[in-house]
């Protein structure tokens, strides 16, 4: 199993939460965060003080799929997030020892 963790555009999380959804991903976990990278951020003016504003509004997808899926699923949001442009986000796969479902106590691909 892995982790796919996606920083993506907050415009591009609908057209990708709803690209997963048609994909059959079994579930998600979507969260707003906030970083920086190659884009370092932008100034702007506040009475009259130049003040840098570093943390750029960011949608971080966490998803957790079968090694079978992950070249899919990347290629997916690639397509579906992309414009080309700096600041379009980044995409992280981790490997994933274990799961568990608390409800159940299931473990492993039967928790996903």
């Amino acid at each position: 199993m892995k982790k796919i963790t996606a920083i993506v555009r907050p415009e591009k999380m609908e057209p990708l939460k709803d690209a997963l959804f048609a994909a059959k991903v079994s579930g998600m976990t979507i969260s707003q965060v906030q970083g920086c990278g190659s884009q370092h951020g932008w100034k702007e003016y506040y009475r009259g003080s130049e003040v840098l504003l570093n943390m750029i509004p960011k949608m971080k997808f966490d998803l957790i799929v079968s090694d079978e899926e992950v070249d899919e699923l990347i290629d997916l949001i690639l397509s579906t997030t992309r414009t080309g442009e700096v600041g379009d986000g980044k995409i992280f796969i981790f490997p994933v020892d274990c799961v568990v479902r608390i409800r159940t106590g299931e473990t492993g691909e039967d928790a996903v």
